[in-house]
């Protein structure tokens, strides 16, 4: 068995996601003005990408993801409302949102982008009494199934597009590593979804000295160079990664339908009030 790698890298640090007190009063600033403008309340609003990952560059853009709800009466309409807020993102901020219908929809096919803001490190704004709700009919309702083919699609997707080359960005190796780690987490332990954060699947899931201590190395590069930083192709870090799509496509994780009532159930009590 591999040696555990013993380097500098505290995995799981919390330290990774910092967000600097005047952006995040620019962000609430950004979601209090989505309201006013939309007439309608934010429940939820976290950090995704990079910053939520944990590995965001200097230059690295903010991704604000939100859940909110609208007047119980745009409920009732025959022609339905938009279901997504988008503002047009700039250089600095991509700020965008799902109404909870659509959320609580998506949850019923097993999205789980939703179920991955939901352990977001950075929080911006949430309603606590509906997030908890939202936090157990998730994990009431949760597919490991689509889940898992998410997460494998996504980074054997990445791999085939952005590692094949002598020279790669090392954003991308970041990119690959992570939805496969998310896609062996669900493997091993589908009784509950991954978390968001980078380091913690890292810590939980590789053991290999090497490995790991190549992904240190990324996660510095990636942490203070800029998004378009290349590096040369590492070998073993492929063959890892090779190796494990390759017993992640075996053994797919099979588990029975939810039940989706308490999804209805929730809506009904955040639309009524």
């Amino acid at each position: 068995m591999n040696e555990p790698y013993q380097g500098g890298c505290a995995f799981g640090d919390t330290e990774a996601h910092p967000i600097d007190p005047a952006v995040r009063q620019e962000i609430l600033r950004k979601l209090q003005a989505v309201e006013a403008e939309h007439d309608v309340r934010v429940l939820y609003a976290c950090e995704s990408g990079s910053r939520g990952w944990g590995f965001a560059s200097p230059d690295s853009d903010y991704d604000v993801r939100f859940v909110f709800v609208r007047p119980v009466q745009e409920y009732l309409r025959v022609a339905p409302v938009r279901d997504v807020i988008e503002e047009a993102p700039g250089p600095v901020f991509d700020v965008n949102g799902w109404d909870v219908r659509k959320a609580l929809q998506l949850l019923a096919k097993g999205n789980a982008t939703l179920v991955e803001w939901l352990s977001s490190p950075v929080v911006y704004r949430q309603d606590d009494r509906f997030v908890q709700r939202l936090r157990d009919v998730a994990a009431a309702v949760y597919q490991p199934v689509r889940s898992f083919h998410h997460y494998f699609a996504m980074g054997r997707g990445n791999y085939r597009e952005y590692l094949q080359g002598d020279q790669v960005r090392a954003k991308k190796y970041l990119y690959v590593l992570r939805p496969l780690l998310a896609a062996q987490w669900v493997l091993e332990r589908p009784e509950a979804a991954p978390p968001m954060a980078f380091e913690l699947l890292v810590r939980e899931l590789v053991t290999e000295r090497a490995v790991l201590q190549d992904i240190e190395e990324l996660l510095a590069v990636k942490r203070r160079s800029g998004e378009q930083e290349w590096l040369p192709a590492r070998p073993g870090l492929n063959a890892y990664l090779e190796g494990l799509m390759g017993r992640l496509a075996e053994a797919p994780p099979t588990i029975g339908a939810p039940d989706m009532s308490r999804l209805d159930e929730l809506l009904a009590e955040t639309v009524l009030g």
